[in-house]
C-alpha cells in the first residue's frame, strides 16, 4: 500500500507542479495589451516683441494663425516688423494674406531668421523657402514660406523649440486720413499641402 500511496502524492505534487508552471505562463500570455498610436501632425504661429512705430498694433494668436491688425493716420508709409515664431513636429507652409481698402502693401520680405534653442533642427535656417508671389485678386505681393520640421522637443510654448522669421512689411497708406490693415499669418502642416 504503501508505494501506491507515495505515486498517488508523486502524482499530486507532479500535478500541482505543472498547474503551478503553467497557469501563469496562460494568464500572462492572455493579458498582453497591444497599443497603437499616432503624433498629431502640429504647426503654431505666434509673435514676440513686435516693432510698429506710429501706428496702433494689435496681434491675435490662435493656434496655426496670428491675426495682425494695424491702423495709423496720415499718408506716412509705415514699416512693421512681425518676428514670427513656429513652432512644428512636421514640415509646413506659411501663407500671408494682406487685406485692406485704405492701404497698398508696398513690400513683404523675410528680414531675418534664426533659431530660439537647442531643440530646434540644425538645418532649418537653411532649408526655409521664401517666396514672393502676387496675390491674383489684387495684384499686391505676398509671402509664402515653407520647410521641414522645426521643433526636436519641447511644447507649444517652449522657449528653445521654435524658429524666428522676422518679416517686414512695408505699407503705402492711399488716403491722408485714418486707415486700417489686416495682415494674416496661417500655417498648414505637412499632410495638407498640396
Amino acid at each position: 500500500m504503501m508505494p501506491a500511496r507515495r505515486l498517488r502524492l508523486t502524482c499530486h505534487l507532479l500535478t500541482l507542479v505543472v498547474v503551478g508552471v503553467l497557469v501563469p505562463a496562460g494568464v500572462k500570455a492572455q493579458s498582453s495589451v497591444t497599443m497603437k498610436g499616432a503624433v498629431s501632425e502640429i504647426v503654431t504661429l505666434s509673435v514676440s516683441q513686435h516693432s510698429a512705430p506710429d501706428v496702433d498694433m494689435d496681434v491675435v494668436s490662435s493656434g496655426s494663425t496670428v491675426r495682425i491688425t494695424v491702423s495709423g493716420a496720415g499718408p506716412k508709409a509705415p514699416v512693421i516688423r512681425v518676428p514670427l515664431l513656429v513652432r512644428s513636429n512636421t514640415n509646413f507652409k506659411i501663407s500671408a494674406l494682406f487685406e485692406s481698402k485704405t492701404a497698398v502693401l508696398s513690400q513683404i520680405s523675410v528680414n531675418d531668421v534664426r533659431t530660439t534653442g537647442r531643440l530646434v533642427s540644425p538645418q532649418i535656417v537653411n532649408d526655409l523657402h521664401v517666396k514672393p508671389v502676387l496675390d491674383p485678386d489684387t495684384s499686391q505681393p505676398v509671402l509664402v514660406l515653407s520647410g521641414p520640421r522645426v521643433s526636436l522637443g519641447g511644447t507649444l510654448d517652449s522657449p528653445n523649440n521654435a524658429l524666428q522669421i522676422t518679416v517686414l512689411v512695408r505699407l503705402s497708406p492711399t488716403q491722408a486720413r485714418d486707415w486700417l490693415v489686416h495682415l494674416t499669418f496661417a500655417a498648414t502642416p505637412g499632410s495638407l499641402i498640396q
